[in-house]
């Protein structure tokens, strides 16, 4: 247990059953009456953000959360499995928790784990990722000036929108977030 005035941005907290990460504090001493803290807290399970406050010096429960980089091994029907790196254990993580992040994983990449009492909370990818194009249509003559795009299926079955004079074997960088094309990879 903690209370209040131990609240820092990072820190989860465990309210009502669900885990919040504190995105942002404030503690405030009005002139009258009592001091309290104003948090913004995202939940870490939906997304979800919320402003709550709390009295000053309230006693609070917070959780403990590892966050760890593993290795990503395979998919096993609807599920992930990873590995620590540093003591090679495996950990299968649900395709749930996972998300829209299978669209950008692949093989022996790393990704960043949040466990809490043994189960996977999220998964965290570098901001942008290097995937090779598998199939886009080939482009035309005169395709390179125009600022239009096309769409092109990269190595991990995911469908982005490229520029038009990008061929299928190009490697390009593609945002984690959003899955936006960012650029061409010379190598």
């Amino acid at each position: 247990m903690a209370t209040t005035n131990d609240i820092k941005n990072g820190t989860v907290l465990k309210l009502e059953g669900n885990l919040w990460n504190v995105l942002e504090f404030q503690h405030v001493k009005p002139g009258k009456g009592g001091a309290f803290v104003r948090t913004k807290l995202r939940n870490i399970l939906s997304g979800k953000v919320v402003d709550k406050t709390f009295n000053a010096g309230l006693k609070i429960e917070t959780a403990t959360v590892d966050r760890r980089d593993y290795q990503y091994l395979y998919k096993d029907g609807e599920d992930f499995v990873f590995m620590d790196t540093t003591d090679y254990d495996q950990i299968t993580v649900p395709g749930a928790t996972v998300g829209n992040a299978e669209n950008f994983m692949l093989e022996s990449q790393m990704a960043t784990i949040a466990m809490h009492e043994g189960s996977a909370l999220y998964l965290e990818l570098p901001p942008s990722v290097v995937l090779e194009i598998t199939y886009t249509e080939p482009g035309l003559q005169g395709d390179r000036s125009t600022g239009g795009t096309k769409p092109a299926t990269v190595e991990t079955g995911y469908e982005i929108q490229v520029p038009l004079f990008l061929e299928t074997g190009t490697k390009v960088k593609v945002d984690t977030r959003t899955g936006d094309y960012l650029g061409r990879v010379n190598e």
